[in-house]
């Protein structure tokens, strides 16, 4: 099995070179990194000034060379739902695509100074995050597992970047099956 990762518009070579290798120790595949998505093919909602992040999964799920390679979108772009302000990301198991937005992970979004090495340590637990819906697990209740829910940037910072026990479980189950 291999996992793609999509760049979706603009995006810094860095946040690619830092997922590339996480994604592949955490789930045990190769991670390719596929072509550019012009971010342009999606309708940007002018009143939040934020994208869509369901359409975002729909056009990626007809993307990749077979349904059983799983593809996670990396966007620079603010996404939301319509039930939330934001999202960081979302995840549609049964076509086996995400999306992440790295926009709401940077301390300058919020007027603070940059910190690179956070901004990737972040950036790294939503892709895994996000890829852990793919393959099946759902929002953990132990706030330092990567699977739990991040309402806001507090929480993606508490948890780690790993999966609890039960998650873990969960997941090596659905990775040999």
């Amino acid at each position: 099995m291999q996992i793609s990762l999509m760049p979706i518009g603009r995006l810094e070579s860095t946040v690619l070179r830092h997922l590339a290798p996480l994604i592949s120790t955490r789930f045990h595949v190769d991670v390719e990194v596929g072509n550019r998505v012009p971010v342009e093919i999606f309708v940007r909602d002018e009143r939040r000034g934020q994208y869509l992040s369901t359409q975002i999964l729909k056009a990626l799920s007809g993307v990749g060379s077979s349904s059983e390679e799983p593809i996670l979108g990396v966007a620079d772009v603010d996404l939301f739902v319509p039930s939330l302000n934001f999202v960081f990301g979302e995840a549609d198991p049964r076509t086996g695509v995400a999306v992440i937005s790295v926009t709401r992970l940077r301390q300058s979004f919020y007027g603070l100074e940059e910190d690179e090495r956070l901004f990737l340590e972040r950036a790294g637990k939503e892709a895994v995050h996000e890829l852990g819906h793919v393959f099946g697990l759902g929002h953990c209740v132990h706030p330092r597992c990567v699977m739990y829910f991040s309402n806001s940037l507090a929480d993606t910072d508490l948890k780690e970047n790993r999966f609890c026990r039960k998650c873990a479980a969960i997941l090596d189950v659905s990775l040999k099956s």
